[in-house]
Order: C-alpha cells, then sequence, then structure tokens
C-alpha cells in the first residue's frame, strides 16, 4: 500500500472514530443524577412542578432526577447557582417570570438572564384574575374604574408583596386606566384574599390557582382576567384588552434552564422530554388543579417570548418607579 493510501485510510478510521464517539457523547445524555434547582420554598407551584417532571424524567431516563430548593433574596441565589454551574445539562433551573423582572428591579443582579442561561421550555403559564370583594359596587373593569375615578373614592389594591407580579399589574392598571390606586403589600395570597373579602382592600390581581377555590363563594367578583385570551373555564371573563386596557398580554409563566454554553443536543433532548410530560394526561390534569395551562414549548419559541416580555414589565416597573425592600 503506498504511502498516499495509508494516510487516506488512517484519516478515514479516525474520522469515522470521531463520528462515532460524538454519537456516543449525545446518546449518553444523561449518564448520572440531574439536579433540578427550585429558587423558591418547597411545597409552592414551582416546587409541585419541578418534582413532578422530575418524576417522570427519572422514569423514562433511568437516571436519578433531584429537586434542590436554593432560597434567598427573592430567588436570587438559586438562580445565580444554576448560572454558575458546569453547562452539561446536570443543572437545571425551575424558573418563573420574576427571573425577567428582577433586573429592571436590581441592576446589580449577579447574573444576566438572557446571557448566562439558555431556555429549555416554557412548562406552563398562569393568568391572574382582577378580583374585588362581592360588596364593591363594580361589575366590569369600565365601573372599576369610574368608581375609581369618583371625587372622594379612593380606592387600594393588594399584592403578594413588593415588586410580585400582583404588584407589577396594579401599577399598570393605575397607568392605563389613569388612577392612583394605594398599594397594599401583603406576606402572601391568603393573608391578601383574606382582607379583599373582608372589604379592606378594593382589589387584587390573583394566580389563578389561588383565585379558583373562592369563585364561586359569593365573597369576591372576577371583573376581568390578563393574558390574551379568556380562560376556558371562565368564558363569561373578559380580558384585561377586551375590557379596553391593554399591556396585560404577558401571562406569568413557569419555565426551565440551563446554563449558556449547554451543548444544543442537550438542551433539545431535555426540551422534548419536557414538552411529552407536560403533555402526559395524568400530568396535563395536575396542572389544571393548580391553575396552570400546560405547555411545553421549543427552547427557541420559550426565548421569543422572554425577549418580547422583559422590556413590557421593565416599562412598568420604571414607570411606577418600584423598588426592592
Amino acid at each position: 500500500m503506498s504511502a498516499g493510501r495509508r494516510a487516506f485510510v488512517a484519516a478515514s478510521i479516525l474520522a469515522l472514530g470521531a463520528a462515532g464517539g460524538a454519537a456516543w457523547g449525545q446518546g449518553a445524555y444523561p449518564s448520572k443524577t440531574i439536579r433540578i434547582v427550585v429558587p423558591y420554598a418547597a411545597g409552592g407551584s414551582t416546587d409541585v412542578l419541578a418534582r413532578m417532571i422530575g418524576t417522570h424524567m427519572a422514569q423514562a431516563w433511568g437516571q436519578p432526577v433531584v429537586v434542590d430548593n436554593r432560597l434567598g433574596a427573592g430567588g436570587a441565589i438559586g438562580t445565580e447557582a444554576v448560572a454558575k454551574s458546569p453547562a452539561d445539562g446536570y443543572t437545571v433551573l425551575m424558573a418563573i417570570t420574576a427571573m425577567i423582572q428582577a433586573p429592571a428591579l436590581n441592576p446589580k443582579l449577579p447574573y444576566d438572564p438572557f446571557k448566562d442561561f439558555v431556555p429549555v421550555s416554557q412548562v406552563g403559564f398562569s393568568q391572574n384574575l382582577l378580583l374585588v370583594p362581592a360588596s364593591l359596587p363594580a361589575n366590569n373593569v369600565r365601573e372599576f374604574v369610574a368608581l375609581a375615578k369618583a371625587p372622594g373614592k379612593g380606592l387600594s389594591f393588594a399584592s403578594f408583596g413588593n415588586a410580585t407580579s400582583p404588584h407589577l399589574y396594579g401599577e399598570l392598571m393605575n397607568q392605563r386606566a389613569g388612577i392612583r390606586m394605594v398599594h397594599v403589600p401583603y406576606k402572601g395570597a391568603a393573608l391578601a384574599l383574606n382582607d379583599l373579602f373582608a372589604g379592606q382592600v378594593d382589589a387584587v390581581f390573583v394566580d389563578m390557582g389561588s383565585a379558583r377555590p373562592h369563585l364561586g363563594s359569593g365573597k369576591v367578583k372576577a371583573l376581568a382576567i390578563t393574558g390574551a385570551q379568556r380562560a376556558s373555564f371562565l368564558p363569561d371573563v373578559p380580558t384585561m384588552g377586551e375590557s379596553g386596557y391593554s399591556g396585560f398580554e404577558p401571562n406569568g409563566w413557569f419555565g426551565l434552564f440551563v446554563p449558556a454554553g449547554t451543548p444544543p443536543e442537550i438542551v433539545r433532548k431535555l426540551s422534548a422530554e419536557t414538552a411529552r410530560i407536560v403533555r402526559l394526561p395524568e400530568v396535563a390534569e395536575r396542572f389544571a388543579g393548580l391553575g396552570i395551562n400546560p405547555l411545553g414549548s421549543t427552547s427557541d419559541e420559550f426565548a421569543a417570548v422572554l425577549r418580547a416580555d422583559a422590556p413590557k414589565w421593565a416599562q412598568i416597573v420604571k414607570a411606577a418607579n418600584i423598588k426592592i425592600d
């Protein structure tokens, strides 16, 4: 065999070996424990969704999937931990809308949600209802706004804490309607809703999961819903847009992320498996019980949502001069 022929054969063998090695490397994931970091307390919706997805992922892939609750700084501690983790697909973040609201609220964040992460999948989304006490003399948004503008009548709105989504929605309502509701922050949904029932506050934008158990109680009225479409199980409740007020289209979301630099084939595998899981009938049913719409988007689809929504939240924060406590 000539020297040229030997070189050609050697190069071919190396090429085949490299291709086989690459294929093996892609097929090997996952080969060890996957950790899903939840930057919030155990028992909340974010934690429950992470555990559901982790359980089904472990069953399908034959590798352990553990949920790691890393609390603190409004989710920033757990989020930063993932940003600084190896970009190998074994550390995954389960985040919520606050992740892209945070930069406008805190310019000194130790991470950039767009530069330091790759979106995997929008797991699901939740709409918010504008609730008022049953005793309030307003049956739709226009009547509510008219009441807020009436001489000598000042209204208030509750939130689940400063700089939370209910706070931002309330400030957006002030901006869009030209009213000046007073913000009353609470430490969680239960306390806010109790005072709403008692008429101590006049309104709240509340997530579907927290609102749903009370909708037939006779204690509250749902005037409108955020998002671009009405909720299928509340067909008579109009959207804020249908009520004459734009800007309320962004939904609260739950989504998975991995550190920037994670190989695209791993991102695609995680995304496809997440989509499969959230569309399982038993999983979709549990989502519905939490007031969450299952989705399971691709990485690119989720990235488009993030790019569209981030400047909208930032505008609300800037216009209302909202600061983190």
